[in-house]
């Protein structure tokens, strides 16, 4: 395989397992607020629930209900950014581990 290849194929695992995470983040904070993620003011101008858990911080913060902050404030959202240095860290630990 060619290093771009390869780079494009670490890339894309890496994004499907983050998928994975914010559609648990998702649901675990929905079970958790008993689906009461958005504000009076999120309900107003139809932001998508989903959308909270991805993007910025602020935007996420102006539009979520009181019970999602709390829920956040013990279980904080991942960026992909974040998440990326994670997966990365993990992936050179376990080849390392492979290789001893």
């Amino acid at each position: 395989m060619s290093i771009i290849r390869d780079a494009f194929a670490d890339w894309r695992e890496c994004r499907a397992e983050y998928d994975e995470t914010l559609y648990a983040q998702f649901e675990a904070a929905e079970e958790a607020t008993r689906g009461a993620l958005l504000n009076a003011r999120g309900r107003a101008r139809g932001i998508d629930p989903f959308s909270l858990f991805m993007g910025p911080e602020v935007r996420a913060l102006a539009y979520a209900s009181e019970e999602l902050v709390e829920h956040w404030s013990a279980h904080p959202r991942i960026t992909f950014a974040k998440f990326e240095k994670q997966w990365q860290a993990r992936r050179e630990a376990e080849l390392i581990e492979d290789a001893a």
